[in-house]
């Protein structure tokens, strides 16, 4: 699943979100892969966080959310993608992965891409996403993709500009990531076929007390 970071429709500065998730789903896609895009700017199911998908009852939560939190456990990982606002994560891709617990996303890796008008591509907003991501439980792979001037680098339709060699070299960045990525996806989904990761570490069932020290 690629989780996105931005509800902006307008500008300026220019709405970089659509380019970033069409490079970044191209590039997937490339390498063999279905992409699940969970946009929270078309999710009627993502309104700002009231009652989180873990606080419903077995199969009570609103149709739409439920419907998510499937797509969202049926993934074999996740890439997240982030601007920075702040130097910190989107308020939106912080509000989509709080609606949701760490048994959906446990025991299986993660990426982050982020991205930005500016010359640091969202570097702050990458490392401070990383502490979130881990408690989810969903351990990001070391690798990154920052894509800084993300308004000059990829056209409208997520191409890199400046031609093939462009393109090339932004798919052997983007590589590095996304190699780390599937190698612990593979390894993490034969390895909870074999051995069910919740016994020994079950999801909480009514409070975060249950973890506590003796």
């Amino acid at each position: 699943a690629v989780l996105l970071g931005s509800t902006r429709t307008g500008g300026p500065p220019a709405v970089l979100s659509p380019r970033v998730a069409a490079f970044v789903r191209s590039c997937v896609v490339a390498r063999g892969h279905e992409v699940d895009l969970v946009d929270p700017l078309h999710h009627e199911a993502l309104p700002l966080l009231q009652k989180p998908h873990f606080a419903y009852g077995s199969g009570r939560a609103p149709e739409g959310l439920e419907q998510l939190s499937n797509r969202l456990r049926d993934a074999d990982c996740y890439i997240a993608v982030t601007p920075e606002y702040n130097h910190a994560p989107s308020p939106a891709l912080l509000n989509t992965l709080n609606h949701f617990g760490a048994s959906l996303f446990s025991f299986k890796p993660s990426a982050i891409v982020s991205y930005s008008a500016g010359q640091w591509g969202g570097t702050r907003a990458a490392h401070a996403l990383r502490p979130t991501l881990s408690e989810l439980g969903c351990l990001p792979v070391s690798a990154m993709i920052h894509i800084p001037k993300a308004g000059d680098v990829l056209d409208r339709d997520g191409v890199p500009t400046g031609g093939s060699d462009a393109v090339a070299r932004w798919e052997q960045y983007a590589g590095r990531t996304l190699s780390q990525l599937e190698w612990w996806a593979v390894a993490t989904q034969k390895h909870r076929a074999v051995v069910d990761p919740k016994t020994n570490s079950p999801a909480l069932l009514t409070s975060p007390a249950q973890r506590n020290a003796p």
